[in-house]
């Protein structure tokens, strides 16, 4: 039985935003690992194990008809457009007031154009430049966390194999999962507005032939003990048409472990 998991996920928009740019909206032109593992949590999530990506592969989407042919022949397409993003959100206090008394409501105007000023009460709008009719293959592996075999605070879910957790066990259950269509929350490719439909890959999958240096990308976020997010980047390089993610195992094409800088050490953060 193999200990990975291998994934297909494709949607028509995506946005792996580049955190140097902190105004507008820009992607990379690949999915982030971080977002492969955000994927791979909302279908199977346990305090018990963690991912890790092995390596991410673009695959040719399925277009609509009469897409162009030239952008067709792009290894990834780019498109601009305006959107809303909140400002802020309703605080439990404020909920908790409504509650105690209903009279004190007041409606929560997101598109609040005039209230005050331009912008609105509650709105921001942004230049967004995303990724268009994408698809990957996400290949990763459940790494067993401090917390595994430890006794539950919970009861196991209805679809959990009794017994010591191991890497074989989460496997077989992200497998299950994946292949009936369940997940914990409908999983998105880097934005929640953007979501994702996933599948098991069934071989039939055209790989993108794309070679290129992308520079430091974002690996992933990082949650200390003192409270501090670390992000962590790393040193991106698609070679044939596959991201090389694996900071366990070297690569496919030969590429040694990948080296995630600007994270602590294991002492450091949580488990």
């Amino acid at each position: 039985m193999s200990l990975s998991v291998s994934l297909k996920v494709w949607g028509e928009f995506a946005i792996f935003t580049r955190p140097e740019l902190k105004v507008e909206r820009m992607s990379y032109p690949f999915m982030t690992p971080s977002a492969a593992r955000g994927v791979l949590d909302a279908i199977l999530f346990k305090p018990q194990m963690r991912w890790n990506i092995r390596s991410i592969t673009a695959i040719e989407p399925a277009f609509p008809e009469g897409f162009p042919d030239a952008a067709r022949a792009q290894p990834y397409r780019l498109i601009s457009m305006f959107r809303n993003e909140i400002q802020d959100k309703i605080s439990s206090n404020t909920v908790g007031t409504w509650i105690r008394d209903p009279t004190k409501f007041q409606p929560y105007f997101v598109d609040s154009a005039g209230r005050e000023g331009a912008q609105g009460q509650h709105r921001t709008q942004r230049n967004t430049l995303a990724l268009q009719h994408v698809a990957y293959i996400i290949d990763a592996n459940p790494v067993l966390t401090k917390r595994a075999n430890q006794p539950r605070q919970r009861p196991s879910d209805s679809d959990e194999e009794p017994g010591q957790d191991s890497v074989a066990k989460y496997v077989a259950m992200f497998n299950r999962r994946a292949a009936k269509g369940q997940c914990f929350h409908r999983p998105y490719l880097g934005c929640r507005e953007f979501a994702c439909s996933f599948a098991p890959p069934n071989g039939t999958e055209t790989v993108v032939n794309w070679n290129q240096a992308l520079g430091f990308m974002l690996y992933d976020v990082q949650f200390g003990r003192d409270g501090v997010h670390h992000p962590g980047f790393f040193e991106a390089t698609i070679c044939k048409g596959q991201l090389h993610c694996d900071v366990m195992s070297p690569g496919n094409n030969g590429e040694q472990p990948v080296i995630v800088r600007g994270w602590r050490s294991e002492t450091e953060v949580t488990a």
